[in-house]
């Protein structure tokens, strides 16, 4: 755009009128590649971070790697495995033969006030309450025995990462009765609807653990926060799936910053093409 201006400068405007609406769509595309050009570096640095950390599973390479190592930990690796209670699961409040070892259940009541001086009903959304459950467990190898090697995981409510599963959802709308609209007049507020949530960590579910891994009394691996400073994470899939993720994210972010860089030269060269042509049949 600034070219345009200096090329144009000498140029009698008035004889050669130029559309602002495309100026600015020149403009904002530009302004978007750029941005998605820096979300795309972004994500290429992370992906950069995330391909040199180490991947391992819960195995004799993983002991011995532990036990070459210096104060037998590793600071910060990916451990990829199936979920395994150590002892008994937590099952299900609402979906029968349903297990896990992480449980999130939520309730939110949401309810209606009137509100006298617009002389209408307010939403609210009150009452949440949350209770969190986990049992201890571990990361086994697929195929893997109770008593073959395995990863505790630690503290998993501290982890970050949408790792659990929703397996029950509902919304249960109070009801009007008589009754209940006498005490709505009366009382200025009525319950609108209750909704319910769980989420569990199933049993048998592939987990990948970003975290430090240490080996206590010779066999037993544990993976816990790190003690450096970086995230301790829970995701709910296997490693290759989760790059798979973060490089169509970055493929995502480079494939708009192309769309939209040429779609701003594009309506650039127009307007430049139009004003040449007209510029040249003046002079003729």
């Amino acid at each position: 755009m600034i070219c345009c201006f200096f090329l144009f400068a000498d140029t009698d405007m008035a004889d050669f009128p130029i559309n602002p609406l495309v100026l600015i769509g020149a403009g904002t595309s530009f302004a978007f590649s750029g941005l998605f050009y820096h979300l795309y570096q972004e994500k290429k640095k992370e992906l950069k971070k995330l391909k040199e950390i180490p991947v391992f599973k819960p195995d004799q390479h993983l002991v011995r790697v532990l036990r070459a190592s210096p104060h037998k930990r590793l600071q910060y690796v990916a451990v990829e495995g199936l979920v395994q209670a150590d002892g008994e699961p937590l099952a299900s409040q609402f979906v029968p033969r349903c297990f896990g070892v992480v449980q999130k259940i939520a309730v939110e009541k949401h309810w209606k006030y009137w509100n006298s001086l617009t002389n209408s009903w307010t939403s609210r959304t009150t009452n949440r309450k949350e209770s969190n459950n986990s049992v201890p467990f571990s990361l086994v190898s697929p195929g893997a025995y109770i008593a073959d090697l395995c990863v505790k995981i630690r503290n998993p409510l501290e982890a970050s990462g949408c790792f659990l599963d929703r397996v029950y959802y509902k919304v249960r709308h109070a009801e009007e009765g008589l009754t209940s609209m006498l005490l709505q007049g009366l009382s200025g507020e009525k319950p609108v609807a209750m909704e319910e949530t769980e989420e569990l960590l199933r049993l048998g579910s592939t987990l990948t653990g970003f975290g430090e891994v240490v080996l206590e009394g010779g066999q037993v691996m544990r993976l816990q926060a790190p003690q450096d400073g970086r995230k301790y994470i829970l995701v709910p899939t296997d490693h290759r799936s989760f790059m798979d993720g973060h490089e169509r994210s970055a493929s995502m972010w480079k494939m708009l910053t192309a769309v939209t860089g040429i779609t701003g030269a594009s309506l650039l060269a127009n307007v430049i093409y139009g004003l040449v042509g007209k510029r040249d049949d003046r002079s003729k």
